[in-house]
């Protein structure tokens, strides 16, 4: 299905986000679902990356040895695939307690910001929306031209009885970090009586919504504007007053 959909894209296109765990939904069953990082899902996303000539990404369920003890671990990872077959990878850095997602997969510790064609993209997934200080620029020794970041892409499943968190808080990243900020949720019923109404958003620098999909499955392709991110920051250079800090892992 979401292949038919990729294709189906005629505009040119370079990045195409897909939801957080899109090829299961959210589960916190990772024993029946997890993949390898060569499994049969991460073998779709180098096919259809290539054949469609665009970077895909999105979150799925993935089995791998953790890098500090070398033991199985499950994680809700991000993968940012590119056409050459190379990937980046974002395992997710707040799991979602209250649905006892940190009972069963293990914390990601590192953020990736993805390059592409001069923009630097923050790769973040659904509950990481919430702890702002995760997400914030870091403007030590930066200029206007040069923050740590451009886009902020956070991809979801986020139900609907707390849509006003979710579509306040990305406006609210946008706004605090002067960047383009990306939210892509998954619709409908997951099954469990959860409602997803998707409320998946484009807003630019100044939290203005460019684009806005509630209860409906949607293809959309936004083109960012460089010229104007970087006329909002010089004229409003509010990064310039921003609090320093460290994040501890």
């Amino acid at each position: 299905m979401l292949e038919e959909k990729i294709l189906s894209i005629s505009q040119p296109t370079e990045i195409v986000v897909l939801p957080e765990m899109f090829s299961t939904g959210f589960s916190m069953h990772p024993e029946k679902f997890a993949e390898s990082m060569d499994g049969e899902t991460m073998q779709w996303m180098k096919e259809i990356s290539a054949k469609k000539k665009v970077i895909v990404t999105g979150s799925l369920i993935i089995k791998d040895r953790a890098s500090t003890n070398n033991e199985q671990s499950y994680y809700n990872r991000l993968i940012w695939m590119l056409p050459n077959g190379k990937c980046g990878t974002y395992d997710k850095r707040h799991l979602f307690a209250y649905g006892d997602e940190d009972r069963h997969y293990s914390v990601g510790i590192k953020r990736l910001v993805a390059s592409v064609k001069g923009w630097k993209i923050n790769l973040l997934v659904c509950y990481d929306l919430r702890f702002p200080v995760w997400s914030r620029q870091d403007t030590r020794g930066l200029d206007a031209n040069g923050l740590e970041y451009d886009v902020l892409i956070y991809v979801a499943n986020w139900p609907e009885r707390r849509n006003v968190a979710w579509k306040t808080l990305l406006q609210a990243r946008a706004i605090e970090n002067q960047c383009y900020v990306v939210g892509v949720n998954r619709v409908g019923d997951d099954g469990n009586n959860i409602y997803h109404a998707g409320d998946s958003m484009v807003i630019d620098p100044l939290g203005e919504i460019l684009y806005h999909k509630k209860n409906e499955e949607d293809i959309f392709t936004v083109t960012l504007q460089s010229s104007h991110l970087q006329k909002i920051r010089e004229r409003f250079p509010f990064w310039k007053n921003a609090d320093r800090f460290n994040i501890e892992n």
